[in-house]
């Protein structure tokens, strides 16, 4: 007994219909954006294929390497794991939002100075995540930089350059803050 196809338009030797969208309002790096997404639609997804901004980069797809880390009303998340809806009304800044080429952000300088980069697919993650862990202001040592910035994997073993680049930042912002 062959089954018949569920869906009305399979039947009748049409195309399924699309998925269903709808508007989505975001606000990423300063600017409004309403994008007809489907539900489902991640927010990763939503700033690479709809918006092109391919700073943020898609590793594992599962929250393991950090790859495709931004941050949300200031705070690091995985964008891999999270829908776009989820994230209406939010301010939601991308390593496309932290500096530009013509004037760094002071992270993008302390990696560049620190060499915290080989084949750089994990830095715009690194550096949005210790955007992060510098807005928390709970990482003042190497250990808690350490701890804190663990769920960012870099394959090319640049962890030293990294470490060292955060900790500058971490420790000229402290020493603003006693000053």
């Amino acid at each position: 007994m062959t089954q018949q196809p569920t869906n009305s338009a399979a039947r009748a030797g049409g195309v399924a219909a699309p998925p269903p969208t709808g508007p989505v309002r975001l606000t990423i790096n300063g600017q409004q954006h309403t994008l007809q997404l489907a539900p489902w639609t991640t927010l990763l997804d939503a700033l690479r294929e709809y918006l092109h901004l391919t700073g943020t980069k898609k590793g594992c797809d599962h929250g393991q390497c950090g790859a495709c880390t931004v941050l949300v009303d200031g705070k690091r998340i995985n964008s891999c794991l999270t829908l776009a809806v989820m994230h209406e009304d939010k301010d939601i800044t991308t390593i496309e939002g932290l500096g530009t080429p013509e004037t760094l952000h002071p992270l993008q300088q302390a990696f560049v100075d620190h060499d915290a980069f080989q084949c750089g697919y994990c830095t715009p993650g690194q550096i949005c995540s210790a955007q992060g862990l510098l807005n928390e202001g709970r990482a003042h040592t190497e250990a808690e930089i350490r701890e804190h910035m663990s769920g960012n994997v870099c394959r090319c073993g640049a962890y030293v350059g990294i470490l060292n680049a955060v900790k500058e930042v971490v420790d000229r912002k402290s020493s603003e803050h006693r000053s």
